[in-house]
């Protein structure tokens, strides 16, 4: 039996009538560039998240670029976030000249751990930048606290938890701006590249709509140095369609995750993942600490199945990074993980015999 870590062939078969009419309605009208379908997708999802604005841009990464361009965050300022994440978060606070701090993570959840954020804080410090790892958002109550006790803002980055909430509220609204990636492995994925910034103030909305277009306006003049990072039209049309289907298909994956813990649960040589009792996920990935990783993976591999590590090196010991001085032991925790996390297949399209096969061979391995 095979079992991809996602099959975009299971996910897209059942839908692809609907996404081919859509995707003709755009090569009926040729408006290829910020289409109507770009602003419909945005209010669709400002009306399923609860959240004031929605604002597409090109790609989950260009999203946080233009959420710390949009909160006036450069060059000698400073941004606190997890080491333990997709390169993305990082290189996005990098690319705007201003410096990432990194914080240790929490061992069960994987996020960033609050009670350390207070101890990095600077002079220079400008916002915290939480990210809701695997589709289980942080503890957004604790984050908040410090932020509005300092005076810092928070740019939620919420590529993989779309939909998931913390004590009852949605992601993305808490902090000043969230973003949101529609990667096509994302619980809600585009044909290509596509992001979102999400906020509830009409300034910075206004702002990030510019900014995603040169900084321009009115048209040919330019307040601020922007990007050319628009949502494509067609992946607007394609996100909107799926999006019916975003609930049904998170509501899966707790199933899957739910059948997971019910028959993984008396193998001592794996932890499942822990979710907080205020937290609901969506579970972008589920992810287990394992012992002999390696073997592990090459046994799963041999049987069809998929695996990945996410993420195999913490971003304070990145090449990239290294004139930030970050070395080993700085933060413990996210180095520790990174050595025993493997994440096993989650998506909503498994059917039963697929989960009992992933089940069985992880027993029979352990044996």
């Amino acid at each position: 039996m095979k079992v991809p870590l996602l099959d975009l062939h299971a996910q897209y078969e059942p839908i692809m009538p609907k996404l081919r009419q859509a995707i003709d309605e755009v090569l009926a009208d040729h408006h290829y560039i910020m289409g109507p379908q770009v602003k419909a997708f945005e209010d669709k999802m400002a009306d399923y998240l609860g959240i004031k604005h929605a604002i597409g841009c090109a790609s989950g990464t260009d999203a946080l670029v233009i959420a710390i361009k949009a909160l006036d965050i450069g060059e000698g300022d400073e941004v606190i976030t997890t080491p333990f994440t997709f390169f993305a978060t990082a290189s996005s606070i990098w690319r705007n000249h201003a410096k990432p701090v990194f914080v240790d993570i929490d061992s069960r959840t994987f996020n960033l751990n609050p009670d350390l954020i207070e101890a990095a804080i600077t002079p220079q410090t400008k916002a915290i930048m939480p990210v809701h790892l695997f589709g289980q958002p942080c503890d957004m109550d604790a984050i908040m606290a410090i932020a509005r006790k300092r005076n810092l803002y928070v740019i939620e980055d919420n590529a993989q938890g779309i939909g998931s909430k913390w004590d009852g509220r949605i992601s993305c609204s808490f902090g000043d701006i969230g973003t949101l990636s529609f990667f096509p492995s994302k619980n809600l994925g585009a044909m290509g590249d596509a992001g979102m910034c999400l906020t509830n103030n009409d300034d910075l909305a206004a702002k990030l709509k510019q900014l995603r277009v040169h900084g321009e306006n009115p048209k040919y003049f330019h307040r601020w140095v922007g990007l050319n990072s628009r949502l494509d039209t067609f992946q607007a049309a394609i996100l909107s369609v799926k999006m019916d289907y975003l609930q049904g298909w998170s509501e899966a994956r707790r199933r899957n995750a739910a059948y997971y813990y019910e028959h993984l649960k008396d193998i001592p040589q794996i932890k499942l993942p822990y979710i907080h009792p205020k937290a609901l996920t969506v579970y972008n990935q589920f992810t287990l600490i394992v012992e002999n990783r390696a073997e592990l993976m090459k046994y799963l591999s041999e049987k069809g199945i998929g695996n990945a590590v996410y993420y195999p090196l913490s971003l304070h010991l990145q090449d990239c990074f290294a004139a930030l001085g970050g070395k080993k032991s700085d933060c413990p925790v996210s180095e520790e993980l990174t050595e025993k996390v493997l994440s096993i297949p989650i998506y909503s399209e498994l059917t039963t015999e697929q989960l009992d096969y992933v089940i069985d061979t992880i027993k029979s391995f352990y044996k």
